[in-house]
């Protein structure tokens, strides 16, 4: 099976460097479009392993390492040129697999990556459930959304009725299809539990941080709306 890793390097020569001598061992090498939407490519991509520098533009590598370690346990190497010993001891703290120091060995590198790979893959095939919306995770398996560090517990259907809005983002869903889905999965709300369930949603997303992000159309239903930048 190919295997995709994420190289979160902002470096262009290293990234150049490692994506070229990888795809030689059946390794796909892929980079984040965007330094401050990292999660985005993590989620779009559904890497095998990461590997990640500390410094790097926007937020340095512990926190997208912190970011990952939220959804999944998918193996983590820290590639860096900071040498200091609490470097690597916050990466192993945080979740990390493995620490290398910069500049390392290329054939180094790709034996580490593919001793990990094979402990990992021979033993587990780890699936996510999760979508990003207005750089906030939402984790359906957890039922969980995570927006910068803090997370709100959402219950089943306030994260049903949050599936619906944000797979239609941007677009009004009325009362009536928001009902009859909910009716169709087995969960029999009224027109007034409907309306508490929405309150409660929206609390719950101001209360980390994401305010006004589902409007109500009056007359019409309810909007998810997309405030990314």
């Amino acid at each position: 099976m190919d295997m995709k890793i994420l190289l979160i390097e902002d470096d262009p020569s290293i990234f150049n460097m490692i994506q070229e001598r990888f795809a030689h061992w059946s390794l796909q090498v892929v980079g984040p479009k965007n330094f401050k939407k990292v999660m985005d490519n993590f989620i779009e991509e559904k890497p095998h392993l990461v590997l990640i520098d500390i410094q790097l533009p926007a937020y340095d590598g512990f926190h997208w390492c912190r970011e990952i370690r939220h959804l999944s346990k998918v193996p983590i190497l820290f590639l860096s040129s900071r040498d200091h010993p609490m470097d690597m001891v916050m990466a192993m703290q945080m979740g990390a697999d493995d620490f290398i120091q910069k500049p390392f060995h290329m054939e180094v590198l790709l034996a580490k990556t593919q001793a990990i790979l094979r402990r990992t893959y021979d033993y587990v095939e780890e699936k996510m459930d999760v979508t990003c919306f207005n750089n906030a995770v939402i984790d359906y398996t957890r039922s969980e959304i995570i927006f910068n560090g803090a997370t709100a517990s959402l219950t089943k259907n306030e994260l049903f009725i949050l599936r619906i809005l944000v797979e239609q983002v941007n677009q009004i869903v009325s009362r009536d299809e928001l009902m009859r889905k909910l009716w169709d999965d087995e969960r029999f709300v009224n027109d007034n539990t409907l309306s508490v369930n929405v309150n409660r949603l929206r609390t719950k997303l101001e209360d980390i941080g994401l305010p006004e992000v589902i409007l109500t159309k009056k007359g019409l239903g309810y909007m998810a709306v997309s405030q990314r930048t």
